[in-house]
Parts: structure tokens; sequence; C-alpha cells
């Protein structure tokens, strides 16, 4: 019996109790591969009290004229055309505990390229690639049957620059109205936008946007509101303020 399965073996036959099952932390939902760089490690916990079997599915974001993006599937294709290649591609994460894996991106670097992870916590089955027996994975439903549990996913977007990044990013005021245009070749990040009243007493929550390269966004500006954000350029961070 290979390590892979023992150690599989010895998490599917821990106890079950009554109201198991995984619950996935996939970290941060947006990570970037900068410039200098092909290769990321991402770390996934498992903060419930059954074992997690996990499939990670990956999709290129590719963006049209008019901003609306179709996903190409990874999977289907030859490991040569994989823009991104994640490793490994099923996981078994004990409970209570965490697996890593290692995002490498293989394609070219002239222009911004924009995936999408899947992390799917799966019911294992006969040759799917877990390495577990029949009676394994049927031991394993078995245990979650005896709670109420619900198998969540989670999907993450990783940002790969182009080799030359370069940012450019204009905030300019337009007749009661802020416009943040992203004149670069790299996505820039809007994080911690809020507005607030004079005295700061009343403000709304933080919400945070990404700018891809070539678009411009406006923030309708209302009288007496104080509007603040983080304009993050790569490591670059800088503090924006102006008022309505």
């Amino acid at each position: 019996m290979s390590r892979w399965k023992s150690w599989g073996l010895a998490l599917l036959l821990a106890p079950l109790t009554a109201q198991a099952g995984p619950e996935l932390n996939v970290g941060g939902l947006y990570d970037y591969v900068e410039a200098d760089r092909s290769t990321l490690l991402k770390r996934i916990r498992n903060g419930g009290d059954a074992t997690a079997f996990v499939k990670v599915g990956v999709a290129e974001l590719v963006y049209d004229e008019s901003g609306v993006a179709r996903e190409i599937d990874q999977e289907g294709l030859p490991l040569e055309q994989r823009g991104l290649v994640v490793s490994p591609a099923r996981l078994i994460v004990p409970a209570r505990g965490m697996q890593s894996v290692r995002l490498l991106y293989r394609g070219g670097r002239d222009k911004e390229r924009y995936f999408r992870l899947r992390f799917m916590p799966v019911l294992p089955e006969h040759d799917d690639g877990f390495q577990v027996s029949d009676e394994e994975a049927e031991q394993y439903r078995d245990g979650l049957k005896a709670g109420v549990n619900v198998l969540a996913g989670y999907g993450t977007l990783v940002f790969v620059r182009p080799s030359e990044t370069r940012y450019d990013t204009p905030v300019q005021g337009n007749g009661g109205a802020v416009v943040v245009s992203n004149q670069g070749n790299a996505t820039v990040v809007l994080d911690h936008l809020r507005h607030c009243t004079a005295d700061g007493r009343d403000c709304a929550p933080a919400t945070k946007h990404h700018l891809l390269p070539g678009r411009a966004r406006t923030f309708e500006a209302q009288p007496g509101r104080h509007y603040r954000f983080e304009l993050h350029e790569g490591d670059k961070r800088q503090e924006m303020a102006f008022n309505g």
C-alpha cells in the first residue's frame, strides 16, 4: 500500500461526530503572480471535523472588447498548452489540518492573464484520483450522512502580471464624480473604499474593486460625504481622498 493511500485510509477511519463535515478555508480570494515570479504557494485549511477530499479546477478567463469574460477549462488541454498548472490537483485535507498547492505559470508574459481556481469538496469514488478503495469511500460517505453536511466549494482568482509591468492610474474629478482610469498594463486594486460624513460617524461599508487595464470606474460623489480608498499598484500603496 502506498504512503498516500495508507495516509488517506487512516484519515477515513477517524471517528466522525454527529455534525461532522469538512469546512474549507482557501485563504485570500485574490492571488497575484508578479512579473519576476512564475510560482505561488497557496494553503488550503480544513476547519471541519471530517477529512476533505478536494478537486482543484483551473479555467482561464479571457475578456472580449466589451469586458465580458469567457472561461477556457484548462483540464482538457495538453499539459504544454495549460497556462497555469496546479499541483496537486487532488487534495486530502485532514480534519483541523492544512495542505498546500503550488501554482506554476507556464505561458507568455506579453500581457496580463487571469485564471479562476475552484476548490470543490467531493465524495471520493473509485478511480477518481484519490486512490481510496470502494470500501473506504463508502465508509466516508456513510459517516457524513450521520449529520447535516453541505460540501461547499470556493472560487478564487489569480492575476498573472506581464513581464514588463507598467502602472498608470490617474484619478480625476469630473463634475461631482471621481473617475479612476487604469492606463497601465496590469490590474490595480481600489481597496477599503468607503465614504463617511464629515464627523466620521456615519460610514458606508468598505468595498474592494479590481480595475483591469484599459478600464475606468466612476464614483458619484454625494455632497457632504468624504471618500477614501487605498490604491494598490503592485507593491505600491497610496492613500487617496476626495470630498463630495
